[in-house]
């Protein structure tokens, strides 16, 4: 389905009304094998090396954990005697692939959790990253690069993007990879999991295997399963059987959806996806209110009154515009041809998601709607 985007910082796109079908997809797109995912590591960290952008004295635990490091290298501080502002305490995230093994390098994220202000030109000193179990699978170290700046001078500041956020490219070395779930080795039945929950896609997915294999191997469990016998000359090694699973294309069936999101005024739908009989009338109605204060000063000759003073008055002035309303008639038509009619009318992309959701509301959206 060719897609639709509305921005309330530019144009509106014009779709083309004809319908869209989906092309073919490798399977491998469409799905996992079941037990094959990657794996949340988490870990603790400082980042040293900072231009004074670092935490403040006030964070009791950057203090502890810089004296804790340094005792590893036979140097004894109190932990109330760190000043410093060059290290920053941080929180390290990453994800480790199913099929990662020792030695390999995969990327880091880097979190300031204290008052730091910049991780900019920093270094995260080594450390651990753990699983859920608490062991630890990757070391962590190396420079963290970060998309952005903080600037403070003089009460003065200037920022870009997110500077307490950073990563490294390949910071992690694996060192233990995860245990094999038994998901690709010997065995006699496998499990494909569709990412997108859908019967006819499953009921596709199976006829395209058995097609391939010659024998009804695949059978549908539910929308997003879809279990696989593993022929008998494959059972001592699966591998060389999922390479042909993968390779197969199948056509998968659409959703009708029409997502929108109010805070960036965005519209994302198919061309396809169509409407009833529809009447949209828009109007718009400007209310505009100026106020002007002024000063009151009196001319005073000689001595003035007690009650003579200075008087700030304010002006108010209220001003009503109608542009008049638009008028749409849509009858048996995509969104694409009703996006068309209110872009030829000049309509704001936030007011498009509104006249949307009342098409939604009155039963004439034959799509799920979704608001973010």
């Amino acid at each position: 389905m060719r897609p639709l985007l509305l921005s309330a910082f530019a144009a509106l796109a014009v779709l083309a009304a004809g319908a869209a079908h989906a092309e073919p997809v490798r399977i491998k797109n469409l799905g996992r094998l079941a037990g094959v995912r990657e794996n949340a590591l988490v870990g603790y960290g400082l980042v040293t090396g900072l231009a004074g952008t670092g935490d403040s004295a006030r964070n009791q635990a950057t203090r502890q954990s810089l004296a804790s490091m340094l005792s590893h290298f036979d140097v004894t501080i109190d932990p109330g005697d760190v000043q410093s502002r060059n290290v920053a305490a941080v929180m390290v995230t990453a994800s480790l692939p199913a099929f990662a093994r020792s030695g390999d390098a995969i990327d880091i994220t880097v979190n300031s959790i204290g008052d730091a202000r910049s991780l900019a030109g920093g270094t995260l000193v080594l450390a651990p990253l753990k699983g859920p179990d608490g062991r630890v699978y990757a070391l962590a170290q190396g420079a963290v690069s970060v998309g952005g700046y903080r600037y403070d001078a003089n009460g003065n500041q200037v920022q870009k993007n997110h500077p307490t956020v950073g990563t490294v490219a390949g910071g992690a070395t694996v060192e233990v990879a995860m245990a094999d779930d038994g998901a690709t080795a010997a065995t006699s039945r496998l499990t494909f999991v569709l990412r997108e929950p859908d019967y006819t896609t499953a009921g596709r997915v199976a006829s395209a295997i058995n097609e391939r294999v010659g024998a009804p191997v695949a059978q549908v469990r539910d929308a997003s399963g879809i279990e696989i016998a593993v022929p008998t000359a494959y059972a001592a090694n699966v591998a060389p059987f999922i390479v042909t699973l993968e390779t197969i294309a199948v056509e998968p069936d659409r959703q009708a959806r029409v997502v929108v999101n109010e805070r960036t005024g965005t519209v994302v739908a198919g061309s396809d996806v169509r409407i009833d009989h529809v009447v949209v009338s828009q109007g718009d109605l400007k209310v505009t209110v100026t106020s002007e204060t002024s000063v009151s000063q009196p001319l005073i000759v000689g001595r003035g009154g007690r009650d003579v003073r200075t008087e700030a008055v304010t002006n108010t002035q209220l001003g009503v515009e109608d542009k008049g309303a638009a008028f749409v008639d849509a009858s048996h038509n995509t969104v694409g041809d009703l996006v068309q009619a209110l872009a030829r009318m000049h309509v704001a992309s936030r007011d498009v998601i509104s006249i949307l959701q009342a098409v939604k509301a009155a039963g004439a959206l034959r799509a799920e709607l979704i608001v973010q």
